[in-house]
């Protein structure tokens, strides 16, 4: 019978804890959500109970079939976007990289797409729902940087400059009550084609390659740990269901309420900006690693 999960009121505890697991020289997996990049200025979807903070995003099939759906996404997207592009890692994101570089991690498989892992030096990443900085037709398969985009939506739109939107969860910005009908959104310049940002929408499947490569260093590892994830959605709780079904510890540091929490051995109920540089100093590493571009 698996233990009942130990819920840490003491973050000093549960740092402890953490530590004596990750000393002992197991493979660990990372799961990292949206928590882990707060701290660097890109908001979350959900509040401390795993509920929507504003209205969920644009589903994959309104993006695909309604023309108009994707002139208001790409009109947020526009103004959304600079948030990301000048965001740069946080303690959580620099800490996971220490801990990798110390051979702690053995791999790391994040929910988001802002690429913030990478940038801070973590090396063995799988970027589960894709990546923001890339922009792919849908027609002709090519690829392209999310600024060249952003320079073509600013030169077709530059009125819509003039507008202020507040911050949203992965590039997206907070822009109603405005007519989107005069926004011009660009094709591909290769073949005319339906661009979409390389990420994967609400709605869309994650890609069946990515899933059995993370199914695979799921199972390479001996336990799983969860950095800043509500859990909330399938696509990573099925982790944590993996992992319990075969007998693997989880391990789950997010601030507030986590779908995992009934298959974890042990919770720290904090903020993964605090957590994850304690616990690092705890396991004697240095302190961050230096931020790459």
């Amino acid at each position: 019978m698996k233990p009942a999960p130990v819920l840490m009121q003491s973050a000093r505890n549960g740092v402890a804890a953490l530590a004596q697991r990750l000393a002992s020289g197991d493979r660990v997996l990372v799961l990292t959500g949206a928590g882990c990049s707060t701290g660097s200025g890109i908001p979350d979807y959900r509040d401390s109970r795993g509920a929507w903070k504003r209205k969920p995003p644009v589903q994959l099939r309104d993006f695909l079939r309604s023309p108009r759906q994707r002139r208001r996404y790409w009109a947020r997207s526009m103004l959304g976007w600079p948030l990301v592009a000048r965001a740069r890692p946080g303690a959580a994101h620099r800490a996971l990289a220490e801990l990798e570089a110390a051979g702690s991690v053995a791999h790391l498989i994040t929910q988001n797409v802002d690429r913030l892992h990478q940038r801070a030096g973590h090396r063995a990443v799988t970027d589960l729902h894709g990546r923001l900085d890339q922009v792919a037709c849908l027609e002709c398969g090519a690829l392209w940087a999310r600024d060249q985009v952003q320079g073509w939506l600013e030169h077709q739109n530059p009125e819509w400059l003039r507008f202020s939107a507040g911050d949203a969860p992965d590039g997206d910005a907070d822009l109603d009550h405005v007519d989107f009908d005069a926004f011009r959104v660009p094709d591909c310049p290769s073949c005319g084609g339906l661009l979409k940002p390389a990420v994967v929408f609400f709605g869309e499947t994650v890609p069946k390659s990515v899933v059995e490569s993370s199914f695979q260093c799921l199972d390479r590892a001996d336990a799983l740990l969860v950095v800043g994830s509500s859990l909330m959605v399938w696509s990573g709780y099925r982790f944590v269901r993996r992992a319990a079904e075969q007998g693997k510890p989880v391990f789950i540091v997010n601030r507030g309420h986590s779908r995992g929490e009934r298959e974890a051995r042990l919770v720290v109920d904090g903020d993964c900006g605090q957590v994850l540089p304690a616990l690092a100093r705890q396991l004697g590493l240095s302190g961050a690693e230096p931020v790459h571009d």
